[in-house]
């Protein structure tokens, strides 16, 4: 039975126009919606998978985009046998940019050990500090501060980590150098996180994004200057498109609320605004629609915006707010303790906050599902990919530990998720926590990276996994090494992915007291939150 709304789950600062629901939207369980598309097949796509979207998409992980070839659309391009995807690459010192909290971990664990006692910090920071230098300069003034050559290939992987539905519409290289131009970098000794690191990871995947005449392409523009690169039929077989996170996430990285209001379309002032309002939501993503109906792409696939309140960054104080609830009363950094979290202290969002937030998502979903559907009954092979489903149903908090909190659709669509084998042969089995390991390994989490808002490379395996099976339901075949046609279902091959997955098959044992670590350091330099602030 589902319990009604009452006074206590509401939040006087939310919108009329934010429909406060009960439960969570039901998850969609057929990809096609039920209508029916004949598909257009002439011609060969030259571009076997383009991708447009954010940090999920880039693929950022434990604070720093670093390991791209990792990404969700690399490990597709990977079982479809196509080497030809290009993406970025962000190599250097310090494992990524701006910061790679496991690349810092493994430093730690090499000079103190697998225990870092509270009197080592000090001595700890100074090399967390000299790290950080190095990190600057290689991106500020060094060879990361050089561009791509503009006159290279279009990249097949569009991401940008931190863009929201407006960057991917508007923004491009060129505004990126522009504002890199009108703010040269200092060295600055106290707070030593890059300087405009969105926008130098910006540049090196769209500075090769130019027309014929060399003009800058926003990421749906450049996505369609790939689509119409084949001449007769399509350009590019698989088109997928996840965006819309950042249009809600900031609420939960900076514990504030702020509805977004006048500008929320103007990428010069939006940035004020941590949650987009469903009807400011519906006019972007309408704008983002009219411009994918112009890429050339036999098949397209709309991904849902994930519930990101549900990320172990924003951890839920205590039991829950009462019985059956889904929510707990406050959600505050994932290092402060239960029992020292103070209210008028600490950074937090109320129970009622979040669940606002969550209505929102709830109705962008439904945005994002409608234009689906409009585009199937236009005769378009669109597809909805369920993110915001998958991760509810992977939520271990909200619950799958707790078995009164659970929607009334639960069984209805499968219950909790069910990991592929190789996972689920793992001690512990991987879940949606707050990452935590020691001497003896992982022992809490493994979905998540070090940072609680982004997926570990086997997280990213499990993305993978259902778009690849929207993949075969809209008939695109895979291929062996060989180049022979790969036969009935595919399966991502997650031994593989656990190997790479050095969180998962070699835990840092650091990582025991990591809650505290990063919690001394950010209390101390703010480092950790100015880093995710700038991330979003």
């Amino acid at each position: 039975m589902v319990r009604p709304i009452t006074p206590d789950m509401l939040d006087p600062k939310t919108p009329e126009d934010v429909e406060i629901r009960a439960e969570a939207r039901e998850p969609i369980t057929d990809p096609t919606l039920g209508i029916a598309v004949n598909v257009n097949l002439q011609g060969t796509p030259r571009h076997r998978l383009v991708t447009i979207g954010d940090s999920l998409t880039h693929g950022f992980k434990s604070g720093a985009i670093a390991d791209t070839s990792f990404s969700y659309p690399r490990i597709i391009a990977k079982e479809l046998g196509w080497d030809g995807l290009r993406y970025p690459t962000y190599n250097g010192p310090g494992g990524g940019l701006p910061l790679n909290l496991e690349w810092l971990a493994r430093q730690l664990e090499k000079r103190y050990g697998e225990k870092i006692d509270w009197w080592e910090f000090p001595p700890g920071l100074a090399l967390i500090r000299q790290v950080m230098d190095e990190v600057e300069d290689y991106w500020e003034r060094g060879s990361g501060a050089i561009p791509p050559d503009p006159r290279g290939k279009i990249n097949h992987n569009l991401a940008v980590y931190g863009w929201d539905l407006r960057n991917t519409i508007s923004r491009n290289a060129d505004m990126c150098k522009e504002i890199l131009h009108q703010n040269p970098p200092k060295d600055n000794v106290a707070g030593q996180v890059v300087e405009y690191h969105n926008e130098r990871s910006a540049v090196r995947v769209l500075n090769t994004a130019r027309d014929a005449q060399g003009k800058a392409l926003s990421p749906v523009q450049a996505a369609a200057a790939l689509g119409a690169e084949a001449g007769e039929g399509d350009g590019i077989e698989t088109l997928i498109v996840l965006i819309g996170s950042n249009n809600a996430l900031g609420s939960i990285l900076t514990f504030n609320v702020q509805w977004s209001g006048p500008g929320y379309d103007d990428i010069s002032v939006n940035d004020r605004y941590t949650v987009w309002r469903p009807i400011h939501f519906q006019a972007e993503l309408d704008e983002l629609v009219k411009e994918i109906k112009k890429i050339r792409a036999r098949h397209v696939i709309l991904g849902t915006v994930p519930h990101v309140t549900i990320a172990p960054f924003a951890r839920g104080i205590e039991s829950k707010a009462e019985p059956g609830s889904r929510y707990f009363p406050y959600y505050t950094l994932p290092w402060i303790k239960d029992k020292d979290f103070n209210p008028d202290k600490h950074p937090h969002l109320t129970g009622p906050e979040v669940r606002a937030i969550d209505s929102a998502i709830d109705q962008y979903n439904e945005s994002i599902t409608n234009a689906v559907k409009e585009a199937r009954l236009e005769g378009r092979d669109w597809y909805v990919f369920e993110a915001a489903g998958l991760l509810d149903r992977l939520a271990s908090r909200r619950y799958i530990h707790d078995i009164n909190a659970r929607p009334s659709w639960w069984d209805k669509v499968g219950g909790k998720y069910e990991l592929p084998p190789a996972l689920q042969a793992l001690d512990p089995i991987p879940d949606s926590r707050f990452f935590v390991s020691n001497s003896q390994g992982r022992t809490q989490g493994g979905l998540f990276s070090l940072d609680g808002i982004h997926p570990t490379t086997i997280g990213y395996g499990i993305m993978a996994q259902e778009l690849i099976k929207i993949m075969q339901l809209a008939g695109v075949k895979f291929s062996q090494a060989d180049g022979t046609e790969r036969q009935g279902e595919v399966k991502v091959d997650f031994e593989r992915l656990i190997e790479l997955d050095t969180l998962i098959s070699n835990p840092p044992p650091v990582l025991s007291n990591v809650e505290d670590l990063i919690g001394w350091i950010d209390k101390n330099f703010n480092i950790f939150s100015r880093l995710l602030k700038a991330s979003y």
